[in-house]
């Protein structure tokens, strides 16, 4: 079930300050502060504006799916597993070849961590997610007769599967109406205002309770395209946003003037 996704139509030194001056400049660095919560939206979209965000979205992703390769439940888990802290695209060069020698657990149980290890040490933290991806598999065996259980409680108690991961393969492999929350997802839910929180618990919680039920399954990889390729973290490109109309985000950037290039004699 592998997918190209595309994207939608990247001082000067100052003398020394007194006392009575660096108590000035502490009480000035509070406007700053209170500045960094632009990223944040000032309150919580309204439920026509939640449909129509996300309607919006669904326009301008209408095949959106995750962008991990993977073929069976078995192999979207470790898919997802070794995807942490790793991009999709590092993890989709190395599962070729580890799932062609280990396509279920028996076989990644066999191949252990040093072989798992040599078909994955180019995605960060390689060693101990080789070790994971080892143990993982061998209590499918001893638990689950070798089968991906369909519960976050069951998925949650796997080695180096944590709740994100669980709600992915709960989302992706059994269809359930999960909302994995991902640092791309945490920042559009924030910023736009579909769902505020400071946790990536409150996130996800917020998000399920405000999202409509028949929106959620597919919601969550309409945000994770929108916030990996358009809701960027540095500065969103917000003149190319499909539901930039309905976001809550109140610094919202221009389109980008690009100069001429100089006319040489």
């Amino acid at each position: 079930m592998a997918r190209q996704t595309r994207t939608p139509a990247k001082a000067e030194a100052h003398p020394p300050k007194s006392p009575a001056a660096g108590r000035k400049t502490a009480k000035a660095a509070k406007p700053a502060a209170a500045a960094d919560t632009k990223v944040t939206a000032p309150r919580d979209m309204t439920r026509p504006e939640i449909v129509q965000f996300l309607t919006d979205l669904e326009r301008a992703w209408p095949d959106a799916e995750t962008e991990l390769h993977y073929s069976t439940p078995f192999t979207l888990l470790i898919a997802v597993v070794l995807s942490a802290q790793a991009t999709d695209a590092s993890v989709n060069r190395v599962t070729p070849a580890l799932f062609a020698a280990a396509p279920n657990p028996a076989a990644m149980v066999a191949l252990g961590e040093d072989g798992v290890g040599e078909l994955i040490r180019t995605i960060g933290l390689w060693r101990n997610k080789a070790k994971n991806v080892v143990e993982l598999s061998r209590q499918l065996l001893e638990r689950h007769k070798g089968e991906v259980p369909g519960t976050r409680e069951e998925l949650e108690a796997l080695a180096g599967v944590g709740r994100k991961t669980a709600n992915v393969v709960l989302n992706v492999a059994f269809h359930q109406p999960t909302v994995p929350v991902d640092t791309h997802v945490f920042r559009l839910a924030n910023r736009t205002g579909l769902g505020r929180g400071k946790t990536v618990e409150a996130v996800e919680a917020a998000l399920e309770r405000r999202i409509p039920t028949e929106m959620i399954h597919d919601s969550h990889h309409w945000m994770i395209l929108q916030g990996r390729y358009v809701c960027k973290a540095r500065k969103p490109e917000c003149w190319r946003c499909a539901a930039s109309e309905p976001c809550l985000y109140p610094v919202k950037t221009d389109r980008p003037v690009i100069k001429p290039p100089r006319q040489t004699l």
